[in-house]
């Protein structure tokens, strides 16, 4: 299938690896040109140089209030056009409701909602009709999962405030969808089990939910997130896509 990819132009947060990045591989190896970012210089240099001629880069942290205007103003100098954006944050702190401190919520709010937020706000008014906002997620977002207050407590109301962003929108032709990775072999992935265990927890105790039988490799996650992100996609709006091998319980 042609995704009608060629000549688009990309902007991808926290993409110098992972989910990410595959999306990343995936866009750049359908025709289209990215803008990827992420906390660490040294890392979006070593991904733009993995990935190519099609990809540039810039540095930055979506907490930070500035980050977001800079980006938008980057991605229009370097692609010159924006037909879309996959706006993903590092995960949140691990850690119980009770244990968790409360300056950890504080943060997870910046970075997890407020972040988000402010990218969109500055993104909108330079995309066009076709224009697509996809946004990383979780499962957590239908489904709690263990040690994971803060990503628990603040995904789900960032996929309804993506719902109705996604009826906001709507009449301007511009698409809203939410992706929802579960087990998926990255390294938040292994920071996570280590948090859990002190060290990782055996593999059939992380695939034994999964109907599949396995996690997830990134380049499938990026091979849905660059569907939705397409043209091919263009009936496809307010919904939350489950990228997770069915581990939810839920439809």
């Amino acid at each position: 299938m042609d995704l009608g990819l060629g000549g688009r132009g990309y902007l991808l947060t926290g993409a110098s690896r992972g989910l990410g990045f595959a999306t990343a591989r995936a866009l750049i190896d359908d025709g289209a040109r990215v803008l990827i970012s992420s906390r660490s210089a040294a890392s979006v240099d070593a991904a733009v140089s993995a990935l190519g001629t099609a990809a540039s880069g810039v540095p930055a942290d979506l907490a930070d209030a500035g980050a977001a205007e800079a980006l938008v103003t980057a991605a229009r100098e370097r692609l010159g056009r924006i037909d879309g954006a996959l706006i993903s944050v590092g995960g949140p702190a691990p850690g119980t409701v009770l244990d968790t401190a409360e300056e950890d919520w504080r943060a997870g709010i910046e970075s997890v909602l407020l972040g988000p937020l402010r990218l969109v706000k500055a993104l909108v008014p330079h995309l066009d009709e076709g224009a697509v906002i996809g946004l990383v997620l979780s499962t957590s977002v239908r489904q709690p999962l263990d040690g994971l207050a803060i990503s628990n407590g603040l995904r789900p109301g960032l996929a309804m405030t993506a719902k109705g962003l996604a009826d906001e929108l709507g009449p301007r032709g511009i698409r809203v969808v939410g992706l929802l990775p579960g087990s998926i072999d990255t390294e938040r992935l292994g920071q996570v089990l280590a948090s859990r265990s002190g060290g990782g927890l055996p593999d059939a105790g992380v695939v034994a939910p999964i109907p599949l039988g396995r996690v997830g490799r990134p380049e499938e996650f990026g091979r849905v997130a660059a569907f939705v992100l397409s043209p091919a996609a263009s009936y496809v709006t307010g919904t939350m896509i489950a990228v997770d091998g069915g581990r939810l319980r839920t439809p």
